[in-house]
């Protein structure tokens, strides 16, 4: 049942853009994907953590340095000797040049953070996917945002004009003696409420535009709006612990969380390799060259083994060590909320669909109830069984019960993309198939700047 079904077909289409193209979600999504910030700010982020591990790989491969020196001396000595005392003066330059290649042999440390960098990896890698499905549901929820605060807005001009026509009415049959002057006044009050309500519901609606800007940027084209055919079917398969236990396996929240635990695991592990000895093979050639009278050109290559025996470093060892101890408590906890979070998050939606499915169901009959009562309310108006007031309340209970069957079939479908989000099973297919239920011959017009 849409809105166009109702008593006030006529009236309701004049709030509808004329345009007859227009934007589906999938579109909408796409211009997210290609302008959204943050998800440009996570893909760079990912992209910063992969540096990570050649990074670690660099501290157990090869080193090689080489440092060169030319000095300019001058020397004025006097050399006391058995012979009596000897005066020199003399100017000459000096240069070196050592070349040394380092490797390590043995470095806990260092292959600890080499194992450590896959675990940091896979976290970034998570929270990039968990912002991609993060997007989706964002979008979705702007998009019919936007399409629900466009529906209230159609509601509150339709009764505008209905307590327009109703005020009219009112006037013309006290002007005959018909009603009293209070009837006219209660249809004044109604109309001059339902103007005040029009200008909220039309800031609400500018608010949601401003919403889905926030997402996919400046837009100045129209949405298409939900079509009258929407299947009502429940999650498949229709058992809630199946869905939590997915999620527990496919979250990517839970996922990075997890990865975190493993990071600051090793963490541990990497501080307390302060406690562990070091060995490096160094290997290096040496020119050096003298112009002075008496000095000494020298070529020397070297090879060795360097041992560091960490003895006492001030305590800051252990007390790095006990640091990251905290931290990998604190990783756990922080896993552990996700993984309540996300089992609330799975049930409240699974349970959200199949109320949502009654709601829907539900509602629709309100509306053909509430449509049979204002015609019987109306009839008994025009017999004097009912008053004016009795019309005009039941006149907005029949819009508010449009209102409200329009927005549980959004509900509805916001709450199959939360249960999707929570298992990480949100993809463009699964958009694209309620994207199908939108009909783009039927839009909501452009936010005017």
């Amino acid at each position: 049942m849409r809105l166009s079904h109702s008593i006030l077909i006529a009236v309701l289409s004049c709030g509808l853009s004329t345009v007859t193209s227009a934007e589906d979600l999938l579109q909408i999504y796409d211009m997210a994907v290609q302008s959204d910030p943050r998800l440009r700010e996570a893909e760079q982020n990912l992209f910063a953590t992969r540096e990570v591990k050649p990074q670690a790989r660099a501290l157990l491969l090869p080193n090689l340095n080489m440092v060169g020196s030319a000095d300019y001396k001058t020397i004025d000595a006097r050399t006391s000797t058995e012979l009596g005392r000897i005066d020199s003066n003399e100017s000459f330059g000096t240069q070196g040049v050592q070349a040394v290649v380092r490797q390590t042999i043995y470095n806990r440390a260092s292959w600890m953070t080499l194992d450590q960098s896959d675990n940091i990896i896979a976290e970034a890698e998570a929270r990039y996917r968990d912002t991609q499905i993060a997007l989706m549901v964002d979008t979705t929820q702007a998009y019919f945002g936007v399409l629900r605060a466009a529906d209230l807005v159609t509601v509150q001009e339709s009764l505008v004009r209905a307590n327009e026509r109703q005020l009219e009415q009112s006037r013309q049959r006290f002007d005959v003696g018909l009603v009293a002057i209070t009837d006219v006044n209660e249809s004044q009050a109604e109309f001059d409420r339902s103007r005040a309500d029009l200008i909220s519901a039309q800031n609400a609606l500018n608010n949601a535009w401003e919403a889905l800007r926030k997402i996919v940027g400046p837009i100045q084209v129209p949405l298409a709006k939900l079509g009258d055919t929407m299947p009502l079917t429940p999650p498949e398969p229709n058992e809630i612990g199946a869905w939590a236990e997915t999620a527990v396996r496919n979250n990517f929240g839970i996922i990075a969380a997890s990865e975190a635990v493993n990071t600051a695991k090793k963490t541990i592990e990497i501080q307390r390799s302060g406690f562990y000895p070091s060995l490096d093979l160094n290997a290096g050639y040496d020119l050096a060259r003298s112009g002075a009278e008496r000095g000494t050109d020298s070529d020397t290559g070297f090879v060795g083994l360097s041992v560091n025996v960490p003895i006492y470093q001030g305590g800051a060892v252990s007390s790095r060590t006990r640091q990251a101890e905290y931290s990998f408590r604190a990783a756990q906890d922080r896993l552990d909320q996700t993984r309540r979070s996300v089992d609330q998050q799975v049930k409240d939606a699974f349970r959200g669909i199949l109320s949502s499915i009654e709601d829907v169901k539900a509602r629709q009959a309100a509306v053909v109830s509430a449509r049979s009562s204002l015609e019987s309310t109306q009839a008994g108006q025009e017999v004097g069984t009912r008053t004016q007031v009795d019309v005009l309340d039941e006149q907005r209970k029949l819009f508010q019960a449009e209102f409200d069957y329009l927005s549980s079939r959004y509900n509805y479908i916001i709450n199959g993309i939360l249960l999707h989000q929570a298992t990480s099973t949100l993809t463009r297919d699964v958009l694209a198939r309620g994207n199908a239920w939108l009909d783009p011959a039927d839009t909501i017009a452009p936010l005017a700047d």
